[in-house]
């Protein structure tokens, strides 16, 4: 087996059937603190895991790992990659760029990139996200990071087309209590947080499960610390030949389930599309063809 193309993570997780009870209970104390839980020597992590040191040797063996310092080796890697800045990152791929145009490059690793994503998602958590964002008893908050705020505006843009009930938070983190306060039981929550995690997604995504709402994480294949807190997270691959991060898997999934949304909601998405026409037609916000030059 290989363990270049997943976390360490995703490796336990894939493993849990097979593991014995006390390598279970070791799996289980690395993953409730993730990653740091992995960084220590191997008679710290065997104790806090109420284990012996053999079993923490077995079951990284049965990962798949060569022994722990392999398996160690991996966990530094993922840190070090979630923590990458920007100047980082392009000196990392620039360093083993092939003498292939760029839009090659860029071709390959965004088509690996998807093909990746989809092999690991599964389609019942998009299924029962769809179903969740189509139901027009839950409000809908989106947020994004500095960059991801982008994206967090993208979706709001399109379900605020398809649905009622949809709030945009503030780029301003100081100002999320008070959405948080106008979060009610059921509703949701959609965060976009990628490597270089924001702090206070966590701290908001906690004060929205206080007031009984759902979240959804899109994240990266590491996970944010928000993930955790989601009742769903779409962790997709976001690698790209470039000092910044790929967005375009993310926009994938999510323009499938504004789709998804749409298509489930017909009925009532288009009486809403033909009154937003009309408002359009009203404000004149849109040129009509044919019609240049009259005022």
């Amino acid at each position: 087996m290989t363990v270049a193309s997943k976390t360490v993570s995703d490796v336990i997780h894939s493993h849990l059937g097979v593991l014995t009870r006390a390598e279970k209970q070791l799996a289980e104390s690395l993953l409730d603190n993730y990653p740091v839980s992995g960084l220590g020597s191997i008679t710290t992590i065997a104790e806090n895991a109420g284990v012996s040191t053999p079993t923490v040797v077995r079951m990284v063996q049965k990962l798949g790992f060569k022994g722990y310092p392999d398996f160690q080796a991996h966990l530094h890697q993922e840190v070090e990659a979630t923590i990458s800045n920007p100047i980082a990152k392009h000196d990392r791929w620039a360093q083993n760029a092939p003498g292939t145009h760029i839009l090659n490059r860029f071709a390959d690793a965004i088509m690996g990139n998807l093909r990746q994503t989809l092999t690991d998602l599964d389609t019942a958590t998009f299924d029962s996200v769809a179903a969740l964002l189509s139901d027009r008893k839950r409000g809908l908050y989106f947020v994004g990071g500095r960059i991801t705020g982008a994206l967090a505006e993208y979706f709001f843009t399109h379900m605020q087309v398809i649905r009622p009930a949809t709030t945009l938070l503030s780029s301003n983190s100081s100002s999320w209590p008070q959405y948080a306060l106008n979060m009610n039981a059921g509703d949701i929550l959609i965060i976009f947080d990628i490597r270089r995690y924001e702090q206070e997604m966590v701290s908001l995504a906690t004060a929205a499960r206080t007031r009984g709402a759902e979240i959804v994480v899109f994240t990266d294949q590491w996970g944010s610390p928000a993930a955790k807190l989601a009742r769903h997270a779409f962790r997709v691959r976001i690698e790209a030949p470039s000092a910044w991060d790929s967005s375009v898997v993310t926009l994938f999934i999510v323009e499938a389930l504004i789709e998804a949304v749409q298509n489930s909601t017909w009925d009532e998405t288009k009486e809403r599309m033909k009154t937003l026409e009309g408002l359009f037609e009203q404000t004149r916000l849109f040129r009509k063809p044919g019609l240049g030059g009259q005022d």
